[in-house]
Parts: structure tokens; sequence; C-alpha cells
């Protein structure tokens, strides 16, 4: 398996948070299923100094780079433009 740091930031736009808390919910089915397939390892939301979310780090593992375009193709924070860069590194996790 491929592992990955995908760093994500939303857009800035005065929708952009509201457009995340109506997405969320998607996004973290698919991360359920993605669990459930051994694709996603670790994620979270990046903070801004008030706490608010203003992006997300998941460390992903996929047999291959058409595995991993697949899931940017049908992440719903990409779909609904919840995140408007979205950064993927490889990667390699020290201990599992």
């Amino acid at each position: 398996m491929n592992q990955y740091l995908i760093t994500a930031y939303d857009f800035t736009d005065a929708e952009a948070l509201n457009r995340r808390m109506a997405v969320r919910p998607h996004h973290l089915d698919a991360a359920r299923e993605l669990k459930f397939q051994d694709h996603f390892i670790l994620g979270g939301a990046i903070l801004n100094d008030e706490g608010h979310m203003i992006g997300s780090t998941m460390i992903m593992q996929f047999e291959n780079e058409e595995q991993l375009e697949a899931w940017k193709q049908n992440e719903p924070y990409i779909t609904q433009g919840v995140w408007e860069t979205v950064d993927v590194k490889p990667f390699k996790v020290a201990v599992v």
C-alpha cells in the first residue's frame, strides 16, 4: 500500500464554513467507508485561532495512483466546493 498525507484548505468566502458544515456529514460517511476499506488511517480538521475549521489533514493509503485519483473524484469536500486547495504528498507511517 502507498500512503499519502493530504493537506487541504477550505475556500475563504463568506459561505465557506456554512458549506463545510452542510457537506460534513457526507464527508464523514465517506471517511467511515474508507476506514472500513482500510484506506483511511487518520484525519481531522485544521483549526484557526478562533477554533473554526479551515481545512483538513488526512493520512490515507491506496494500492495505486488510480485509487487515489478515484478518491479525489468522489471526495465530498472536493466535489462540493469546500476545499480550495488539496496537497497530496507521499507519506510513510512510522508505527501502525
